[in-house]
């Protein structure tokens, strides 16, 4: 079974631990509240979709709302489903207790946007030569062409320049430092992913 939680990247600290400063991620978990529960027999796979963020009425669309009056919740802004998770019903609210410190999680958001960005950016291709033997474009792709058997085509998956970043990002084995309950904030060792105030999930894996 999983277990995950919404919350917002409110920014980066320091704490103490064992002698030494650790860099830290405060990511804060106001109570998150079950809005719908999916089920195996009725919909083909478990999951609850976990409500975040209370906000005015006037922000949120109709359908919105109507899907949160008809569970009897108050609006909220932030939406998003999490499967696999069981063992709550509609209208739950869940907070920091549901993880614990020293261990490993994993969290998903939305990454930095770079704008448009160049293959050196982007890639990590190196520059050409800086002399007038480099030619008049230093940052250039290079050949983008296939060779022989392709009939010169761009092959596809080319790495090229483009949009950079702004896309969902998951990452792994992330280490709870410290819980503070009190604040209802969790401190997260690890890169995080997203701008501070972006939405995160936190999620972990819990045997039965």
């Amino acid at each position: 079974m999983k277990i995950s939680l919404l919350g917002k990247k409110i920014g980066m600290t320091q704490f103490p631990e064992e002698g030494k400063f650790i860099p830290v991620t405060a990511i804060l978990i106001t109570p998150n509240v079950v809005s719908q529960v999916k089920t195996l027999e009725k919909d083909g796979y478990n999951s609850c979709q976990l409500a975040f963020q209370e906000c005015r009425t006037k922000i949120l669309n109709k359908s919105r709302l109507g899907h949160l009056n008809k569970s009897e919740i108050s609006p909220y802004k932030h939406l998003q489903e999490a499967r696999d998770m069981t063992g709550f019903s509609v209208g739950s609210q869940l907070n920091v207790s549901l993880f614990q410190e020293k261990e490993k999680i994993k969290v998903t958001g939305t990454s930095k946007g770079k704008g448009f960005a160049g293959v050196i950016k982007r890639y990590g291709f190196a520059l050409g030569a800086m002399s007038h033997g480099g030619g008049p474009v230093h940052r250039s792709i290079g050949s983008a062409g296939g060779g022989r058997g392709t009939r010169q085509k761009v092959p596809k998956g080319k790495k090229m320049p483009g949009r950079m970043g702004g896309e969902q990002v998951t990452v792994s084995n992330l280490l709870i430092v410290k819980i503070l309950p009190e604040k209802q904030v969790i401190l997260v060792k690890g890169a995080v992913p997203g701008n501070k105030k972006g939405l995160v999930k936190l999620s972990k894996i819990v045997k039965e």
